[in-house]
């Protein structure tokens, strides 16, 4: 499997608006950081997690022009509102381009971008959406998912796993619990939210995540949603072994 970082930025991206880049050193290109989002890819399939605000210029510079699947963790627009251009994916499949989330999740987003669902005024639906079962396969990946606590709804945490491999997700949650630590228990990697180092109401904490990985212990921890208070080159060498900060652009092969 690869898996791809397209954006390992919060809701406000860095630098934010007004040039903001807090303690993050504007002269390291790592620490420029786009909406959270992550392509996975087997020999058979690449799936798609979340349609950021940012998915264009991500989908540009990862050279990725056809998405075989598209799975949202939530509604939150950082996580969502680039769905316009699944346009673009759906005309180069010629077919509308599967999406799956949890229920809640999917009838907000049929019910806000209605047009991308079902089309309108002569245009045809992009995206052909569908609930989340317990247990989807796509090509010759197997997806589970599990219910993380963000604030006061809950965010999809995936595992993806193609022969031997395997790939966790896990982005957006306050709480650790014990389901989520099962599931990604021992995958190959785990790309999971740090947001801060101080704790927030519904995003975790860096302690929180730390403690969490050496629960679940991957074989690698990859810290995404990162605010600007996370200077790349300074919060990696306080890591412990096999955790390091994402960076836009990160390719991992397995």
């Amino acid at each position: 499997m690869k898996l791809r970082i397209l954006g390992c930025g919060t809701s406000s991206g860095v630098p934010r608006i007004g040039n903001d880049w807090g303690d993050c050193d504007p002269a390291d290109p790592r620490n420029r950081r786009t909406r959270a989002s992550i392509a996975v890819e087997s020999d058979d399939v690449r799936i798609l997690v979340d349609t950021s605000p940012d998915m264009r210029q991500q989908l540009l510079d990862a050279d990725i022009g056809c998405i075989d699947a598209i799975l949202w963790t939530h509604d939150h627009a950082d996580h969502c509102h680039g769905i316009d251009d699944v346009r673009q994916l759906f005309h180069a499949r010629g077919t509308p381009v599967p999406g799956y989330g949890f229920a809640q999740t999917m009838a907000s987003l049929r019910e806000r971008f209605a047009y991308a669902f079902f089309g309108r005024d002569g245009y045809p639906p992009t995206i052909d959406g569908h609930d989340l079962p317990d247990d989807l396969t796509i090509g010759d990946v197997r997806i589970r998912h599990v219910a993380q606590p963000h604030g006061n709804i809950f965010s999809a945490g995936f595992r993806f796993d193609c022969g031997e491999q395997a790939i966790g997700y896990s982005t957006d949650f306050h709480l650790v619990t014990q389901d989520m630590l099962e599931l990604f228990a021992g995958v190959d990697i785990w790309v999971i939210d740090a947001l801060r180092a101080r704790p927030h109401p519904t995003h975790a904490h860096l302690q929180l995540t730390l403690d969490a990985i050496g629960q679940a212990k991957p074989g690698r921890a990859i810290l995404t949603h990162m605010d600007q208070s996370m200077d790349f080159a300074s919060l990696a060498p306080t890591l412990p072994p096999g955790v390091e900060p994402a960076h836009d652009g990160q390719v991992f092969i397995l």
